[in-house]
């Protein structure tokens, strides 16, 4: 016999949104790490003694939390979802009869007292804290990396970057625009960038990847003993403000989490002189990345290789016994030598070089032979004595933790564009996105059972 019930959809029932939570939920372990005390604290003096209560900014971030877990990208959507899920109710501590806020209360608080307080950080380092907490930081090894992703900004409205651009009055511009001519009137760049965005100008003009577009580079600073996000950074898609972005989360980790790793892992984009010199010098890191050396030659002569460095004569030696120095001949003001490039020359005599046999082997097309060598040179020998360990190896594998977070990121996130604009909007979507990657990460390793409904909410 055919059953059959239709209740009444107006009846009046009593739920109680504990026993609709499955014990394996994702949000359930999320919730049991997440600690939003140290969050309002620190946002308390940003709001009046008096008047009104707000909107609580704790349910704010609760939501936020989950739109970038389970990849809603649109806040007014999440308002939907959350209003129709039990699940998300419970994480949020809404019953099911309380409103949930206007998509328009994320803005407004996103353009004042979160920026202002720079809450998503603050949120951020409270998560991070608490991995600390849990064991999941080791603090020995630091994987680093960037990723470029899609800014809003589309490539029709872009104009040539020495193209000359009113942009009025700056008051009754965008946000993003303002934020540009600020930057712009800070950093005094020397050389204009290919193309501007007139919608996002900061945005950068990448050819990474098939046809140009206007991106933002996100880079993260990860521990590689559970691949834990303890920094990341948002910067332009190029490698000297990548390298730039690295070293400012290496020292605000040092700061503010008293972390200091042992090496730092990273490829090649971050195997510059200038970058190999700050990690040895300056930092006492053991640099586990490739050195970018293009002095290796392929017309057959003679690579730098070849020839024999004596630091005490401060003096290279040719493969025919010649020396190569800085200098010939004592000035009455003694000089450095140092170029723009931050090298130093070092040649041999025209006379050694015209009698030599070797000649045409060595340099065939210039009257001598001459080396430019890095003021970090010293640095980089530690880097290239490093790549024949065997820990540099196992470094290697442990630098696809980055490459995995950030394919997490783009493909489960579903954070392959922004959405907000302008280098604070950037700043916000990469900080929350972190932020839910470490606790999806906490949840998995502290909590196994909580795995299947992360895959399941995917």
């Amino acid at each position: 016999m055919m059953g059959r019930k239709l209740v009444p959809r107006e009846r009046t029932e009593i739920i109680n949104l504990e026993e609709f939570v499955p014990q394996d939920h994702l949000l359930r372990a999320i919730d049991r790490y997440l600690d939003l005390a140290e969050f309002r604290t620190h946002l308390k003096p940003f709001y009046s003694h008096t008047g009104r209560p707000s909107v609580d900014p704790e349910l704010i971030i609760r939501m936020l939390i989950i739109g970038y877990c389970y990849g809603i990208r649109s806040e007014r959507r999440l308002c939907e979802e959350v209003h129709l899920n039990l699940a998300y109710r419970w994480f949020c501590h809404l019953g099911i009869h309380d409103r949930v806020p206007d998509h328009s209360t994320f803005s407004k608080n996103r353009h004042g007292r979160f920026r202002d307080s720079d809450a998503f950080r603050e949120l951020f380092e409270s998560v991070l804290r608490r991995c600390i907490v849990e064991g999941l930081v080791g603090g020995e090894g630091f994987a680093t990396d960037a990723s470029i992703v899609k800014a809003d900004a589309q490539r029709q409205r872009a104009v040539p970057g020495t193209q000359h651009i009113s942009w009025g009055d700056p008051n009754q511009e965008t946000r993003p625009v303002r934020e540009y001519l600020a930057a712009l009137d800070a950093a005094n760049p020397a050389a204009p960038p290919k193309y501007v965005s007139l919608t996002d100008p900061a945005a950068s003009w990448s050819a990474a990847s098939g046809p140009a577009f206007f991106a933002y580079s996100t880079n993260y600073l990860i521990d590689v003993k559970a691949g834990i996000i303890v920094d990341v950074e948002p910067s332009p898609s190029n490698h000297a403000a990548e390298s730039q972005a690295t070293r400012t989360m290496i020292d605000r980790v040092e700061q503010r989490q008293h972390l200091k790793p042992q090496r730092l892992i990273g490829d090649t984009a971050y195997g510059t002189a200038t970058m190999l010199g700050w990690l040895v010098k300056h930092k006492g890191i053991e640099p586990h990345v490739p050195v970018w050396d293009k002095s290796e030659r392929t017309d057959g002569t003679f690579a730098i290789s070849a020839f024999v460095w004596n630091e005490q004569a401060n003096e290279y030696r040719c493969p025919a016994g010649h020396a190569l120095r800085s200098q010939w001949r004592a000035f009455t003001s003694p000089r450095s030598h140092i170029t723009k490039a931050g090298t130093i020359n070092y040649h041999a005599s025209q006379w050694d070089c015209q009698q030599c046999s070797l000649k045409a082997q060595c340099c065939p097309n210039t009257p001598t032979r001459k080396i430019a060598r890095s003021i970090h040179e010293d640095a980089r020998d530690v880097a290239r004595h490093i790549m024949d360990t065997p820990e540099y190896w196992q470094s290697r594998r442990q630098r696809k933790k980055v490459e995995v977070l950030f394919a997490h990121l783009k493909r489960i996130l579903k954070l392959d564009r922004l959405r907000l604009r302008g280098p604070s909007g950037a700043h916000d979507e990469f900080l929350l996105a972190a932020t839910a990657q470490n606790l999806r990460r906490m949840a998995k390793r502290l909590c196994p059972g909580s795995l299947n409904s992360a895959k399941s909410a995917t």
